[in-house]
């Protein structure tokens, strides 16, 4: 497909009955809508310049490809598809949960698992935010199936939240009752790193008073819990203040908690998403040790130009590999083979 081809794909991402609002990402406009954040699943619609929406016959009139997202029981997806398919529209399905134990969690009821055979089955083709889902969409149909990486706006100047004078460690993860994102682990982690370098931590922890608890339990030397949310702008903003993210998690997810450090230029440490393991080869968790992730932390938050040096390498894979020209590319060419 010629550059030009994929410069005028769109597409159309369907939640049905989703509670996010219709969206539309016309040209320039992904770095500054008022609705949801040009990430996620919403950054497969701003990378192409087209539009999320909830209702199926919004997304049948735009006549452009569709990529419907799985989700709950499946039988709002699962009616959506039959209407796609009725009126011809190319379709191709997608989790919108994917790490590995949101998998597990969802297919474990028997109907519900029937259901989602049919859907992937009857489908055009399937898309997924990580290789094991990928892998895992395979064993159900051997063709049509494609490895997205979630993309990321980097190349956009309005979405680089590059800032100077950092100082801090940010805790990534922020689910205590999530086994494999371990983030009991990383605070426990991230208390010996800061007693060691002396410097401050930001967790994040939504109005859980048990976990509050736990928290204070630690006896962090300088620490800031957060427990209000914040728009995903101010979030960035938060996070680009410290020098390194850090996490534990082994769930295998598409990588948001690296997905903002690219945005703001920073380095994550730690994790095994599909981004972290894209962008972060030299910190992420793949075969690596919790104690191997203490090392490499510790000795970023006291080497600055080894630390700039990782974040800047990973931004240029990100423009590479993860970018919003990156995504519609590699999308427009998956639909066009179709």
């Amino acid at each position: 497909m010629a550059s030009a081809d994929a410069e005028n794909f769109r597409l159309a991402v369907l939640n049905p009955g989703g509670r996010d609002q219709e969206q539309h990402f016309g040209e320039n406009r992904s770095a500054t809508a008022n609705g949801h954040a040009p990430v996620n699943f919403h950054a497969y619609a701003a990378c192409t310049h087209g539009a999320v929406f909830r209702e199926t016959k919004r997304a049948i009139a735009t006549e452009w490809p569709v990529l419907l997202l799985l989700r709950g029981d499946f039988r709002a997806s699962e009616r959506a598809l039959a209407e796609l398919k009725k009126s011809k529209r190319k379709t191709v399905v997608a989790l919108k949960e994917t790490g590995a134990h949101q998998i597990a969690h969802q297919l474990s009821d028997p109907v519900r698992f029937a259901r989602f055979l049919k859907i992937v089955r009857e489908a055009n083709g399937g898309i997924a935010t990580t290789p094991e889902a990928a892998d895992f969409f395979r064993l159900f149909r051997d063709n049509g199936i494609e490895f997205v990486p979630t993309p990321y706006p980097v190349e956009d100047e309005n979405w680089n939240w590059a800032m100077e004078n950092r100082s801090g460690i940010f805790v990534g993860t922020r689910e205590f009752a999530v086994p494999s994102r371990n983030h009991l682990a990383a605070l426990v982690a991230v208390k010996r790193l800061s007693d060691v370098t002396k410097e401050p931590v930001t967790v994040f922890n939504f109005g859980r008073r048990r976990e509050a608890k736990l928290i204070s339990e630690m006896g962090f030397r300088k620490i800031r819990v957060h427990e209000k949310r914040m728009s995903y702008r101010a979030y960035l903003g938060e996070v680009a203040r410290h020098k390194i993210i850090f996490q534990l998690d082994r769930s295998r997810v598409p990588g948001q908690v690296a997905g903002d450090a690219l945005l703001c230029r920073s380095v994550c440490v730690g994790g095994d998403g599909a981004i972290e393991r894209i962008a972060f080869p030299e910190t992420c968790g793949e075969k690596r040790s919790d104690a191997e992730l203490v090392e490499i932390a510790q000795r970023l938050l006291t080497n600055e130009s080894e630390r700039r040096a990782i974040a800047e390498r990973a931004t240029n894979i990100a423009k590479e590999k993860l970018s919003f020209r990156a995504g519609r590319e590699t999308l427009a060419h998956f639909f066009a083979a179709l």
